[in-house]
């Protein structure tokens, strides 16, 4: 049987800088590790509550407490590394280095859906640096294009590793002995896609242009859009656009009624800006409903945004019903 590349073995090959490499290296390293504590899920008891409330007033979970403290020990050991700033903690964190990458993450996505054995995932997005000053909460709010790398891992059936560096996305499988090996050489998006993934029980919170959208894939051929559309929804953002990269669709997570005064639930610099990345070098698009999400300029380190993001020609049908008022 042919041996598969292993990570190493990649990125040796990828044009990036040999320093953002060894970033991705250590965010994989902790991955591994990350994968074998949801594996073992009662049975080290890392399952339910932790009885702790974190800055985005959800409750944590204790692989939300865990899994933070893995990446976080991880980059905070990493000389490239000057500050990290994840989805659990309040602010920033310098590392003492200068220079190099930020790195933010979301430690375990999904993670209300862990009890109950649902794929959940930690997503990652690496920034330049400021040179020469340790980093402030400022230096992290960059405009998605701004990133140097992205990616995330999906622990399911099979963990695997998402990522982009310098172009394209590839994919990476957890083998037996804890490598990765390259199972996805070249991830490409379809761009038609007769699948979407929605909180349907939101329905009646929606704006005007959601629903219609919606209403025109639930009519199926008989319809304006003149096909059936399947909906797929895990509730674990990794999970649903790991889908999507993997076969097409379009994930939608839009702005509703019952909180007016939020523009929506998903994290821009550590959610929506590096699954966007993902997407769009994949042959994909990815937007607020209006704007591109990687051109939005962040202004606070916990932004939310509503998020379109998949087939890009089904993208363009959402964000065509969106001007349409």
């Amino acid at each position: 049987m042919t041996t598969l590349t292993d990570l190493a073995g990649w990125l040796s090959d990828e044009p990036a800088g040999d320093e953002v490499k060894a970033v991705v290296t250590v965010i994989a390293g902790a991955c591994a590790r990350i994968s074998k504590v949801v594996a073992s899920g009662a049975i080290s008891g890392s399952l339910g509550a932790a009885g702790v409330v974190n800055v985005q007033d959800e409750e944590q979970k204790k692989l939300d407490i865990i899994t933070n403290d893995i990446l976080r020990d991880a980059l905070q050991g990493c000389p490239l590394v000057a500050g990290l700033a994840s989805e659990e903690l309040e602010t920033v964190e310098a590392t003492g280095a200068v220079g190099g990458f930020l790195v933010t993450f979301d430690p375990l996505d999904g993670s209300s859906n862990i009890d109950v054995n649902v794929s959940v995932g930690t997503i990652f997005s690496i920034l330049p640096a400021p040179a020469g000053v340790a980093p402030s909460e400022a230096d992290f709010l960059l405009p998605g294009r701004n990133q140097v790398a992205a990616g995330y891992a999906v622990y399911g059936p099979q963990t695997m590793l998402v990522l982009t560096l310098s172009k394209g996305v590839v994919g990476f499988t957890l083998d037996a002995d804890g490598a990765w090996r390259l199972t996805h050489p070249t991830v490409a998006i379809p761009a038609d896609t007769a699948e979407f993934a929605i909180n349907m029980s939101n329905q009646r919170h929606w704006a005007a242009p959601v629903r219609r959208y919606i209403d025109g894939c639930l009519q199926g051929k008989t319809g304006l859009r003149g096909k059936n559309f399947n909906m797929r929804w895990v509730a674990s953002m990794v999970a649903d656009v790991h889908r999507i990269l993997m076969r097409g669709g379009v994930f939608m997570y839009p702005w509703d009624a019952r909180e007016p005064d939020k523009p929506g639930k998903l994290r821009l610099l550590y959610e929506a800006n590096p699954m966007s990345l993902i997407v769009e070098r994949a042959g994909g698009k990815s937007t607020d409903g209006v704007t591109a999400i990687l051109d939005l300029q962040p202004t606070k380190l916990h932004q939310r945004v509503p998020v379109v993001l998949g087939s890009a020609n089904e993208v363009e049908v959402v964000v065509a019903e969106t001007a349409a008022g």
